[in-house]
């Protein structure tokens, strides 16, 4: 059975106001994709599921959150439809490096009303650059030790970090301890994919460095 607008609304109890916003979006990723490379069609066939679901069931995890940061946002995944689920007062810093992406994005935003800004460039670049945030969010940027790196200025200034993962998760986490990542860390089941897992990281060190002296407690 196909998963629908209707159910997403049911699993997240969100307004229907959202589901139009997140339908919006879905229209311009498939207008937008007849161009250029931002989702497969056999996605977009399971948008509600495999995306709006995988995306805004970040939102619970951090209810309070007003300021997000989405690092490599792509097709607006996670940080556009977090930017749909949030209200009018809140902001999503979707940082892309594409420029045919950051555009579609900046679209999006138009069209959604979603709480959102673009920023073009890297995110090693610019992440140093921004004001304390409350969420540090990625998905399908790159593999953990990439997003430990690229996340922990934003992390050290008090953000959580809420990263969804496959299957292949505790690899991942493995990979990054090998490289000298040490992490206070929780993993969470995932409501979209029963084999994946939701990572919350509240701080990220590198063992063996006087950063390690400075690890969070806990």
């Amino acid at each position: 059975m196909s998963y629908g607008a209707l159910d997403l609304q049911r699993d997240l109890g969100v307004p229907r106001e959202t589901c139009e916003r997140l339908e919006t979006h879905r229209r311009l990723l498939e207008l937008w994709s007849r161009r250029i490379n931002l989702i497969g069609p056999n996605e977009l066939a399971d948008y509600w599921r495999r995306h709006a679901l995988d995306c805004g069931q970040l939102v619970a995890l951090a209810s309070e959150a007003r300021f997000w940061v989405d690092m490599g946002s792509g097709a607006g995944f996670p940080g556009l439809v977090v930017a749909c689920l949030l209200p009018a007062d809140a902001q999503v810093t979707l940082v892309e490096s594409s420029p045919k992406k950051t555009a579609f994005l900046r679209e999006a935003i138009r069209e959604t009303g979603a709480p959102a800004q673009v920023q073009e460039g890297d995110i090693d670049a610019i992440a140093p650059t921004l004001e304390p945030q409350h969420v540090v969010t990625a998905r399908a940027f790159a593999p953990l030790p990439r997003i430990a790196a690229s996340a922990k200025p934003i992390l050290d200034r008090g953000a959580i970090g809420l990263f969804p993962k496959g299957a292949d998760f505790r690899a991942e986490i493995a990979a990054a301890e090998d490289q000298g990542w040490a992490f206070r860390l929780k993993t969470l089941p995932s409501r979209s994919d029963p084999g994946g897992t939701i990572l919350k990281i509240e701080g990220a060190w590198r063992a063996g460095t006087s950063d390690g002296q400075k690890r969070p407690d806990g």
